[in-house]
């Protein structure tokens, strides 16, 4: 399990480990993982066409010494001095004893133009606010691939946001541990393929602030069935969704809840008949949850519909003393009485995406961790707000983020499927927050391998899908837990 922190956090690790070791070791394990990071992005390094283009500070520096690397590995590499009266003076004289060459930003149109490769060691974790002239228009210009010295320019470290002009790197590599701002919000859309340099900070570091949780992880946490196993033992989870106009919905909260470990499902809804047609293994009932049998945990709002009758089965379901996970229209109606979770003694577990965290919870905020945090303590429950880096946290604090989110899943019905997986992670026994962010895991990978993805997050190309070809692929997503592939 990875971790991420504050930039706080990082500049005090940094501090104490200068102490022990200097500045000019921690730069130079800096760099040398920037010129790897660099390599890898080039076709070839000998010959290649490096542009630096150099901030005030630690970041400039790390850049500059990272030139280093690449003239001695045979690059050309040319720095664009942003702040020449500010720059690190020992990494530029470093640089250009090396033979790289120096100009200004007046100068820079033309090595832009010819560059293979970028580095954007602009600002760093301290900086604040969007890029600012001439550095907007500089990096507006690049045509190549840049590669961000441990954040890209214009990103928030601690929150992600991306206020205006910042640098969209193909890569990022960062130095030490994870900034929060690389794995929540705006800013993981802006950093590209992320890997991190380890330059000894880890004593110093403390525990993490949030975890990202990865294959290993998920596979241990997934109950797996024994030889004496029956489908009571496994999980019984109980699906509320879907209403006379939105039969699809309980469709496919079924269907994720069946692909997901489910020993059993019941259907207590008021789309009975598209169930049936669809799923004849769910086990369907006249839609009253108190006449559905028992289970061990429920799955209620999608489709549900806001009247009447919706809000009757939402009450029934919340009066439970097993888990609950609340969705879509669910959470609509708990914008109104959200005192019906905060009295709950059993585990509840909230999936809004942005508007309807803001109808339960309150304005979301730049920072989405904060705010998430805080809904999970006020309402003493586990929320999970969907995006593209799901943030699960839990009623006692704790943050569990989600790495595989992917922009194929950006399509109606995909969340009715993660509300029936979910479900049946809490019917098999997960707490919420495991359950949550497992359930968000397989749900990124499905998303990706029912496109074609071409790389494990979806990125990469693939081609558009539906929510129910999400539903396919969860099988084969848990399958490659075990296998890496």
């Amino acid at each position: 399990m990875r971790g991420a922190w504050s930039g706080a956090r990082i500049r005090a690790a940094e501090t104490a480990l200068i102490e022990r070791v200097g500045a000019d070791t921690l730069m130079e394990r800096a760099a040398y993982g920037l010129s790897v990071g660099s390599a890898g992005l080039l076709d070839r390094t000998y010959g290649a066409r490096v542009v630096l283009l150099v901030g005030a500070g630690n970041n400039g520096g790390d850049a500059l010494y990272a030139g280093v690397h690449l003239l001695r590995r045979g690059a050309a590499v040319r720095a664009v001095l942003l702040a020449p009266d500010r720059v690190h003076v020992r990494a530029a004289i470093a640089f250009a004893a090396a033979g790289g060459g120096v100009g200004t930003a007046e100068t820079a149109a033309a090595p832009l133009a010819g560059a293979d490769l970028v580095l954007d060691g602009i600002v760093g974790i301290g900086g604040s606010g969007a890029l600012r002239p001439p550095a907007d228009d500089l990096v507006a210009a690049v045509g190549c691939p840049i590669l961000a010295v441990d954040l890209p320019s214009g990103v928030d470290a601690d929150t992600g946001d991306v206020p205006g002009a910042a640098v969209r790197a193909a890569a990022t590599v960062t130095f030490g541990g994870a900034k929060l701002g690389l794995v929540v919000g705006p800013g993981v859309a802006h950093r590209g393929a992320l890997s991190e340099v380890d330059i000894g900070l880890g004593p110093f570091l403390g525990a993490p602030q949030v975890q990202l949780l990865d294959d290993s992880d998920v596979a241990a946490l997934l109950p797996r069935p024994e030889p004496a196993s029956d489908k009571y033992g496994s999980g019984v989870v109980g699906v509320v969704a879907g209403s006379p106009t939105y039969g699809g919905a309980a469709v496919l909260s079924v269907g994720g809840a069946l692909h997901g470990k489910a020993g059993m499902v019941r259907y207590a809804g008021r789309a009975a008949d598209a169930v049936r047609a669809r799923w004849p293994e769910a086990v369907v009932t006249d839609g009253s949850p108190t006449r559905a049998g028992r289970v061990q945990a429920w799955v209620v709002g999608p489709g549900l519909g806001t009247d009447e009758p919706a809000r009757r089965q939402l009450r029934e379901v919340l009066e439970t003393d097993v888990a609950v996970l609340v969705d879509a229209d669910g959470l609509t109606l708990l914008g109104e009485h959200p005192e019906w979770v905060r009295g709950r003694r059993a585990p509840t577990l909230l999936t809004p995406h942005d508007r309807e965290f803001e109808r339960v919870a309150g304005p979301l905020g730049t920072d989405r961790v904060a705010a998430v945090r805080r809904a999970a303590a006020e309402l003493g429950v586990t929320v999970l707000l969907k995006g593209q880096a799901t943030i699960v946290a839990g009623p006692d604090g704790r943050v569990l983020v989600n790495p595989t989110g992917s922009g194929w899943l950006a399509t109606a019905g995909t969340g009715d499927v993660l509300s029936g997986l979910g479900g049946a992670l809490l019917a098999a026994g997960l707490d919420p927050l495991r359950a949550a962010a497992a359930a968000a895991y397989l749900h990124g990978l499905a998303g990706s391998r029912a496109a074609g993805a071409a790389d494990r997050i979806g990125t990469g190309s693939g081609a558009p899908i539906t929510a129910m070809q999400v539903v396919a692929a969860i099988p084969g997503a848990i399958r490659a837990l075990g296998s890496g592939g």
